[in-house]
């Protein structure tokens, strides 16, 4: 049987420090924080409920983040 593969422990952040932020600024500091995906979002956007670790969502809303999540 084959070894499961390792996942990369996701960057220990906050979330909820990206609410507030212009999207492009909140973009580029998420990934000198350490994620490798982010990725924005309309409002009311469907995603689906698959985790991947290293990517931070986030909800934008005139060019401001109004939500984070890891995943």
């Amino acid at each position: 049987m084959a070894p499961l593969p390792s996942t990369p422990e996701p960057p220990r952040d906050v979330p909820d420090s990206y609410v507030g932020l212009d999207a492009d600024d909140a973009g580029r500091l998420a990934r000198t924080r350490g994620w490798r995906v982010v990725r924005a979002l309309p409002p009311g956007t469907v995603v689906t409920m698959e985790y991947l670790a290293g990517r931070l969502n986030f909800e934008v809303e005139d060019g401001t983040v109004t939500r984070c999540w890891a995943g």
